[in-house]
């Protein structure tokens, strides 16, 4: 079929035509290409003439020339399989292609109008659309179209399947490696309760524990309890053990949790009446209150209990009492005298919970308040007595849980401020089996105590005896009297004793103490001092059991107080549980009006040992102390 020229077109005709082609562009221009690629294919040798468009009017050059671009575009088009983008990139690129499609789109339709249907079917599945701002590169027909490389990509997946397998290689291995070590460490779990308390381990502390915002600067009091009759009462640096207590009690907002030796807050205890329980009554009043104010009170103590009705009231007042029978997995007592208010202020001392311990006996303990840094710390340990309470079959945990963990220790001191003046401070307990991980032993923090003095050791404690004090076969056991020997005779640091003389006094830490004063003699002269304090008592006082005896059990020196709640002998460090307080404030800036917890504690030793209730211990003395009657079993 032979098709003869056009006549040239116009300027204004080449728009209209241009402006029709590109709104319609859709399949038409595509599929007159496709199709005249079909004629072409099918008539490889037939020329077709073309028409070029320009200013000068058509020739029969520029319409070979038109003709050849029609075939090479057309080739291009159909090797490359464009979607329809191109297309409309393609025919807005020059008025010259758009006269050319129009061209191959008569021409399709007067001689393949039937091949349409045939090619419109692939166009449609195309899926894929190239940039339309792309612009394809065409190729001649004696030349090959060679396919884009794909080995980047090849080698870039290839890669991250590899790093994906050493990842989960690695992981794998860290895995078993720590199962192994978990295993090898604390054995292969027996019990769905070991199991479950293997879970809890320390390990596992930074996964399912969050650290609480705790508060850091705390108001602190050094309270004391004196006997009556002993000191006036402005000789107090401080208020009352009692006036503490109550303090707190006013304090309570969510709960109150006490660790106690036993519980004897009336005069319920004994035959007749004593009006000096007073102060423990209003005590007992006030914890029988707390659940009407939604303070949940939770009590800790020692079993077996000598008397029952204190706690038996609290628990039909709505308080929970835990019976804690540490004999039968440690072979000691609950010696412990704590308080935690809230989990913010707290107690710690000598002082049971006692009617006598706040009339009738000398105590010294620490009222904290605000610090709730601090006093965490204590829940914690007040927590490990709870749980030793709530065992089913008497028996320890393989392991204590992370929650339990202390927040405080010899390594890592709290860094409080006490009355405005910056503190170093930190917890420390007994025995070590009920001691949870990262908690300082209480023997090793007094003998690090010790150490750490350069010029004074002032030691206040009820009972200071290097033996086994309560179990068979008598043992002796040096481990605080070889430190102060120690410091005194090495070291030249001045030690000064306090010990105290009442009813229940072994005879044999006299002797001890004696032992120590002969290595102040020529040619050695250590500087070690020891003196017997003793409450005096009325025929009255004298018949009320445990009572009217200096209880305190702390030291202080040049640098450092520690406070406590056990006397000095064997069984309360390896058998027995107790708390013990370091504060250290050496070095920190003191301004008018305020004083360091050391210095107060200072003054407060200074006044009973140059007082008359304190005698000096001589190496020849014979009847050290005429009150004894020899000791009770586990006293005080």
């Amino acid at each position: 079929m032979i098709t003869s020229p056009r006549p040239p077109l116009r300027p204004e005709q080449d728009m209209n035509k241009r402006s029709k082609t590109k709104v319609g562009s859709t399949p038409e221009g595509l599929l007159s290409s496709i199709l005249q690629e079909s004629v072409l294919s099918q008539k490889p040798e037939e020329k077709r003439p073309g028409l070029t468009l320009s200013a000068c009017g058509d020739t029969e050059k520029s319409e070979e020339m038109a003709d050849v671009a029609v075939v090479e575009q057309t080739e291009c088009i159909i090797e490359k399989e464009p979607p329809w983008e191109p297309v409309k990139a393609t025919e807005s690129q020059s008025s010259r292609s758009s006269s050319d499609a129009d061209l191959a789109t008569e021409r399709s339709e007067d001689n393949d109008s039937e091949d349409v249907e045939e090619h419109q079917e692939p166009l449609k599945s195309q899926t894929k659309l190239p940039d339309p701002e792309v612009e394809e590169p065409c190729m001649d027909d004696s030349a090959s179209y060679v396919e884009p490389k794909k080995a980047p990509s090849e080698k870039t997946t290839q890669s991250t399947k590899r790093a994906m397998c050493s990842a989960v290689f690695l992981f794998l291995l860290l895995l078993v490696g720590g199962l192994g070590l978990h295993l090898w460490l604390y054995g292969l779990p027996t019990s769905v309760a070991q199991l479950a308390a293997q879970l809890e381990l320390h390990r596992l502390e930074g996964v399912g524990l969050v650290p609480e915002h705790c508060s850091s600067d705390c108001r602190v009091q050094l309270v004391e309890s004196i006997p009556v009759g002993l000191y006036p009462s402005s000789s107090s640096p401080g208020p009352s053990i009692a006036d503490s207590w109550l303090r707190l009690l006013d304090k309570a907002n969510s709960s109150v949790h006490i660790a106690a030796f036993y519980f004897t807050l009336r005069d319920s205890d004994v035959q007749s009446y004593h009006p000096s329980d007073s102060q423990g009554r209003k005590v007992f009043e006030q914890l029988k209150k707390l659940e009407s104010r939604g303070v949940k009170l939770q009590v800790a103590v020692n079993a077996p209990q000598t008397s029952m009705q204190d706690t038996a009231e609290l628990r039909a007042a709505g308080a929970q009492v835990r019976e804690v029978n540490l004999s039968a997995v440690t072979g000691g007592i609950v010696h412990t005298k704590l308080w935690v208010v809230d989990q913010k202020h707290f107690y710690l001392g000598s002082a049971n919970m006692d009617w006598r311990s706040l009339s009738q006996v000398k105590e010294v303990g620490l009222s904290v308040e605000d610090c709730s840094c601090l006093a965490q710390d204590a829940f914690r340990i007040f927590g490990v007595y709870w749980a030793v309470g709530g065992s089913q079959n008497g028996s320890l945990p393989p392991f204590w849980p992370a929650r339990l963990s202390a927040l405080s220790s010899a390594d890592k001191p709290l860094d409080l401020n006490f009355n405005g003046v910056p503190a170093q401070v930190y917890l420390s307990s007994a025995p070590p089996p009920i001691s949870a991980r990262g908690r300082s032993d209480d023997l090793s923090t007094i003998l690090s105590v010790i150490d750490d003095a350069r010029r004074f050791i002032h030691i206040s404690v009820m009972d200071y005896l290097p033996l086994s004090q309560y179990t068979e076969p008598l043992q002796f056991w040096p481990a605080i009297d070889s430190r102060l020997r120690a410091a005194a005779c090495t070291r030249g640091v001045q030690v000064r004793l306090m010990v105290s003389c009442w009813e229940h006094s072994p005879a044999s830490m006299f002797i001890f103490l004696q032992s120590l004063l002969v290595l102040s003699r020529p040619p050695l002269q250590c500087n070690i001092d020891v003196k017997i304090f003793t409450v005096p008592s009325t025929e009255e006082q004298m018949k009320i059991p445990f009572a009217r005896v200096n209880h305190a059990k702390y030291m202080v020196t040049d640098r450092v107080l520690y406070l406590g709640t056990s006397n000095w002998s064997q069984n309360y460090f390896t058998h027995t549980a107790g708390v013990g307080l370091v504060v250290n404030q050496t070095g920190s800036a003191v301004n008018q009006g305020q004083q360091t917890l050391p210095s107060q504690a200072e003054r407060l030793f200074l006044r009973d040992w140059d007082s008359d209730y304190a005698s000096q211990l001589r190496v020849d003395d014979l009847d050290v102390c005429p009150h004894r009657r020899g000791f009770a079993h586990r006293c005080c």
